[in-house]
């Protein structure tokens, strides 16, 4: 049997689903699992309000993992020749058969079932080219240009199919698109950054991102300084989507059980169901959001449905893996990815309006952990960091470094703005009784 020669352009589901059935009928393991991701992705970038490159790549990716009992191992090629496939199918062969033995491995899984949906493709992104996107970006930077601003970043678009199977009868395939736009306005020692995620370009609103970042870098000049100490802030989603990340990773059944979390009770078990953070919080798993609408499947096969992990403030879930979720007896979770968490319909300018005094934060940057046990990161404020008082934006201030336990953030809301899309998370602006910034930087 000669394997089937893949292109590296967008390819159909059919062929994607013949290839990892070919791989699979010549696999000499006891088990192998088959992972496939191709298609084509575009940039444009500029800085200095002009073009500065253009990019068009086309990718194909095949993962293939064989095992031998416990032991196992894996080899990826990203060519479409057939004699890499063989040779990648192979090599991973033979890894296996001299690899330890896992003591968490986990047989592969059966044929699943999946919600019946598909993930969004929007023609129109996938088929986008480097003039339409120049003309977005052209009218981005003569606004820019237009307001004594200097203007860079990039516009993004990606085509991806996705496809999986297995020797156990796993298959499950599908196509999405996705587009991006991030940009940075600098004038006069200040900057602001802001960004866009969508699944069809139309929806970025490039233009209107642009303009409200100028504006905002315009204000941000001759900021001034503010005392470290403890305050109320506001967290724009780009913000608040930084830190909730953290969030996310550290909702772990093995790490809470095993008393590495914030989850974990001093006296051992977990916490869930216990009223830890303010009931305005509603966190979950929902791939199926309008905003988001991403496949049906995770990488590794498993369903991923909409799950509640925080409802009113109560953690309802923590993540199993396959391997934790059999040394409990209890259902595998599969990653929390998206996270969405519900907002309201307020504005970032209406949570100002009914703040007496604090601070306006835009951006969290290089934010790293403190301690994992108590979940406490630390970072800098960054691109627009603003003092409210009396309901306004009073003044730019200078950025200030921040140490902060996120569950102590999640526990201090106490109010809530809209919803929007940043990278694969949608999450509210926030307003938070009480913030810890420990430092003033020198980041702009």
């Amino acid at each position: 049997m000669t394997l089937y020669a893949f292109p590296t352009e967008m390819a159909s589901e059919e062929q994607a689903l013949e290839l990892i059935e070919q791989v699979i009928a010549r696999s000499e393991a006891e088990g192998v699992f088959v992972a496939l991701a191709s298609g084509e992705e575009a940039l444009s970038r500029f800085c200095g309000n002009q073009m500065s490159q253009n990019v068009n790549q086309e990718r194909c990716s095949i993962s293939i993992t064989s095992s031998f009992g416990s032991r196992s191992a894996t080899a990826t090629v990203t060519s479409d020749d057939p004699s890499a496939i063989e040779a990648a199918l192979r090599s991973c062969e033979t890894l296996a058969r001299i690899a330890p033995e896992d003591p968490e491995w986990m047989p592969l899984l059966e044929p699943q079932t999946y919600d019946d949906r598909q993930a969004a493709f929007d023609e129109e992104t996938a088929a986008c080219s480097p003039l339409q996107r120049g003309r977005l970006v052209q009218r981005v930077c003569r606004a820019a240009a237009a307001a004594g601003v200097d203007g860079a970043g990039t516009l993004a678009t990606e085509s991806r199919l996705r496809a999986v199977g297995n020797s156990r009868g796993l298959r499950t395939v599908g196509r999405s698109t996705t587009a991006s736009f991030g940009f940075t306005a600098r004038t006069c020692g200040a900057s602001s950054w802001g960004e866009r995620t969508a699944w069809n370009i139309g929806a970025l609103n490039c233009d209107e991102v642009a303009e409200e970042l100028i504006e905002r870098a315009r204000r941000a000049h001759t900021p001034r300084t503010v005392e470290p100490g403890l305050y109320p802030v506001i967290l724009h989603p780009a913000a608040l989507a930084e830190l909730l990340a953290w969030v996310g990773w550290n909702l772990d059944a093995r790490a809470a059980d095993e008393g590495r979390s914030f989850m974990s009770r001093p006296d051992g078990g977990t916490r869930l169901g216990e009223a830890m953070f303010s009931p305005l919080v509603h966190l979950e798993r929902n791939a199926a959001h309008p905003l988001l609408q991403s496949a049906p499947f995770l990488p590794d096969g498993q369903p991923n449905r909409p799950l509640t992990l925080i409802r009113e403030g109560v953690p309802e879930r923590l993540h199993h893996s396959r391997y934790w979720a059999a040394r409990k007896g209890c259902t595998p979770t599969g990653a929390f990815l998206p996270l969405v968490m519900a907002g309201s319909e307020a504005s970032v300018a209406d949570l100002v309006s009914r703040t007496e005094r604090g601070v306006l934060v835009h951006r969290a940057w290089y934010v790293r952990a403190i301690s994992p046990r108590e979940l406490t990161v630390t970072g800098m404020t960054r691109d627009g960091t603003f003092w409210i008082e009396d309901g306004q934006i009073a003044y730019p201030i200078h950025n200030l470094r921040f140490n902060q336990s996120l569950p102590r953030l999640l526990r201090d809301i106490d109010a809530l703005g809209a919803a929007e899309r940043y990278g694969p998370r949608v999450v509210p602006a926030v307003r938070c009784s009480a913030f810890r910034f420990t430092s003033v930087t020198d980041s702009v």
